[in-house]
């Protein structure tokens, strides 16, 4: 059991890590969604999901803040409680849709994902080098648009608050939001504060198709924009716990998005 909890704990974690680092930082002009027909007098009237992330916005920083920033440097500790294993992980992403994240995991050793723009990659000692292809690219290539946040409303082709709800023990607006191509993302936000309480996202992975269900917590100002400092993401029975301690705005070298030696082989 817990070295299945670590070999699943360790696909999952770096797909998902990256919308960790960019949930918070966006440029594009968001479009409001076609306005929706009157409800009966005794339903309950929810904000849009356009005004819902509007407020998040809002909360964390302001459109202003945000689009100032054209790159982040976030550090901190990935845990996998069930194993007992933890490390120090890095993330980077830059403007306009370039990341790369490394940690080492005591017993494990050392892994890294990156996109540049262009390929999505892998290194791990659970699998060696791989180069992303297909949905699993595809996702790579979505998840590091570092403007994405605020060009929701082009990023995906509907957005709806489905629902008033409660999620992690609190009250929370529920939106159902559609890629194109079908695939539905649900994110929630907190009613009162507007900041982002989590999300379910299905994560394409060398290991298939899983559901995973992240909590953000623990909000804190870094700099001049409002983030979580603990993301928890369970899925398929795994957990997996980033704190984040430091995240530096606008220094990132453009050197860290570079191929990893071993990726440049595979490419032909």
């Amino acid at each position: 059991m817990k070295s299945r909890a670590v070999r699943l704990g360790l696909a999952l974690a770096l797909p998902c890590v990256f919308v960790t680092a960019s949930f918070a930082r966006a440029q594009a002009t968001a479009t409001a969604p076609p306005a929706a027909a009157q409800p009966p007098r005794d339903t309950v009237v929810l904000p849009s999901a356009q005004a819902v992330i509007d407020k998040h916005i809002e909360a964390i920083g302001g459109r202003k803040v945000l689009e100032s920033h054209s790159s982040v440097t976030v550090k901190g500790v990935m845990e996998i409680p069930a194993a007992g294993i933890k490390g120090p992980v890095e993330i980077y992403a830059a403007r306009p849709n370039k990341t790369m994240m490394k940690a080492t995991l005591a017993g494990v050793g050392d892994i890294s994902e990156g996109f540049d723009g262009t390929t999505g990659w892998t290194v791990s000692p659970m699998t060696g080098p791989m180069i992303a292809t297909g949905e699993e690219l595809a996702q790579k290539a979505f998840n590091s648009n570092f403007d994405r946040t605020l060009g929701m409303a082009h990023a995906y082709e509907s957005m709806q608050n489905v629902e008033k709800t409660t999620f992690e023990g609190r009250p929370v607006y529920k939106l159902a939001l559609t890629r194109k191509g079908g695939a539905v993302d649900t994110e929630f936000y907190d009613v009162e504060t507007g900041l982002k309480a989590g999300s379910i996202v299905d994560v394409k992975s060398p290991m298939g198709t899983v559901t995973a269900t992240s909590a953000l917590s623990d909000y804190k100002k870094f700099g001049d924009v409002l983030q979580p400092a603990v993301m928890k993401q369970t899925a398929s029975g795994a957990t997996i716990v980033m704190t984040f301690t430091e995240m530096v705005y606008d220094k990132v070298d453009p050197a860290v998005f570079e191929l990893p030696a071993a990726i440049k082989a595979l490419i032909k």
